[in-house]
């Protein structure tokens, strides 16, 4: 990195009463914000409270209403020449290209009938930096990656030098996908970035990475900077009060109270299975057949050409835009398509029913909408997984699988659906749940812990631990 970018000690961006309307919608409501070399900005806040707005102010994607924007250590005109970075948190790859031609859409200088080499070296030096050992094919079609190799992809391309000098880089959620192992290094470089004179953003609803990575943090509420102080002027109680949720306590059992389990519901050859009325976590490493398995298992319990009014499984998609969300649809037709089968009338939707179970999850989940039938995309990332929660939910399937569902959800909203959950067990219904928070794994009443594309151990009860979990991602168990 040339050093000579970063020798005054100016704004990278400075933003002065910023204002942001969409429509009646106020999403950014007088923002000051100035970012110098070096910091490492924790941005948090709940879903739609005005995030991912002021960082699209930030990168130029979106102009302000009212206020204004500048780059002074640049003196750029705009943030791309300012060496303005975004990793976004909903993928933006094109899954048809490799990921040498993915780095070349953003990269003007890389032209004429030989740029291929230099892009696949300049992609391979990017992600060994920031990923050592990632095995990761610069000729590789993006549509064959993992969810976690494709964010992977996408950050190194954020730091990668594209022609330009990269002076602040936007993190939108970055570690969702990954699991510990490889967040882990992705912080590392983020400190080794801001170290050398770079400024980084970092949005995410982990709070204890926001605690590691960041120098500083920033907390918006409704489109407001309700705090933004150094890290050290924070607690973790003292910064969710501040994002406006109330945190369970800590010490209470993530499992919740205990209850006895019914038959088994499911069993695969594979060896994984679930009782009524019990949730299974399925964890270990990212990439090691944990979403293969829950996908195997919903196709072959769904895919049938015949019309059922009570589904035996309903799917919670942790990749929304590939998997979940209908983009052309309203939040209400998202939500509730579901449930058309089990209301029907004569073979008709009952709209009256389809309404009321909308407002009913809108209401459950906190869904921040004024109006549901709103198109889904008018929601940010976090609340659109509300929509998936919503749909499965509102469903009578007894058995709910879920491929990683919490990315980019706020720890508030977590802490409800837990609850949820928990509510739902008891009354019989069964979860198979796969995440890449070990936090979220050790709330299970049963874990897998998956290497290699079998299941290397199963733990229950006071074996349900961070430590036990991280030893048979990485050792295969006797049986």
């Amino acid at each position: 990195m040339q050093q000579s970018a970063f020798e005054n000690d100016a704004p990278i961006v400075a933003l002065t009463e910023v204002v942001k309307h969409f429509g009646a919608v106020r999403a950014l409501d007088g923002v000051d914000l100035e970012i110098r070399p070096g910091e490492c900005l924790g941005l948090v806040g709940h879903n739609g409270a005005g995030k991912s707005t002021l960082v699209n102010v930030v990168n130029g994607g979106v102009s302000p209403t009212a206020g204004t924007v500048a780059f002074p250590a640049s003196g750029a005109p705009e943030a791309l020449s300012a060496g303005v970075r975004s990793v976004f948190q909903e993928l933006s790859l094109c899954p048809n290209l490799t990921v040498a031609e993915n780095l070349r859409i953003s990269h003007s200088g890389l032209r004429g009938p030989g740029w291929r080499r230099p892009a696949r070296a300049e992609i391979r030096q990017s992600l060994d930096a920031v990923f050592p050992g990632h095995g990761i094919d610069a000729n590789a079609t993006v549509d064959t990656l993992s969810i976690a190799e494709r964010q992977m992809v996408e950050i190194a391309i954020g730091f990668a030098p594209r022609g330009t000098e990269a002076r602040l880089v936007i993190l939108d959620e970055p570690t969702s996908s990954l699991d510990a192992g490889i967040a882990e290094q992705l912080l590392r470089h983020i400190r080794h970035f801001c170290e050398s004179g770079g400024a980084v953003i970092f949005i995410s609803h982990m709070l204890g990475e926001v605690f590691d990575v960041a120098s500083r943090i920033l907390v918006m509420k409704d489109g407001k900077v309700v705090a933004d102080r150094t890290v050290g002027g924070f607690t973790r109680q003292g910064l969710v009060d501040a994002m406006g949720h109330v945190a369970t306590d800590e010490r209470q059992d993530p499992r919740g109270k205990a209850h006895a389990f019914g038959k088994e519901v499911v069993h695969t050859s594979q060896g994984l299975s679930a009782r009524r009325g019990e949730v299974v976590g399925l964890s270990g490493l990212a990439g090691h057949g944990q979403a293969r398995a829950l996908a195997r298992l919903y196709l072959d319990a769904t895919s049938s050409w015949r019309p059922t009014g009570k589904p035996r499984m309903v799917f919670v998609a942790g990749d929304r835009t590939r998997d979940g969300i209908l983009p052309l649809w309203s939040i209400l037709r998202n939500a509730s398509i579901s449930i058309l089968s089990e209301t029907a009338k004569w073979g008709l939707v009952d709209r009256d029913a389809e309404t009321s179970a909308a407002a009913e999850w809108k209401r459950r989940i906190g869904i921040r909408t004024e109006d549901v039938t709103n198109p889904v995309l008018s929601l940010s990332g976090g609340n659109q997984q509300k929509v998936l929660f919503a749909r499965a939910l509102a469903s009578a399937a007894p058995v709910v699988v879920m491929d990683d569902p919490m990315r980019g959800v706020d720890v508030g909203t977590k802490q409800d659906v837990y609850a949820i959950i928990r509510a739902e067990a008891a009354n019989g219904r069964t979860f198979l749940w796969y995440s890449t928070e070990t936090e979220e794994v050790c709330r299970c009443d049963r874990v897998f812990v998956f290497r290699n594309g079998e299941i290397s151990a199963e733990l229950t009860g006071a074996d349900i631990t961070e430590e036990r979990i991280l030893e048979a991602s990485f050792e295969m168990q006797e049986a």
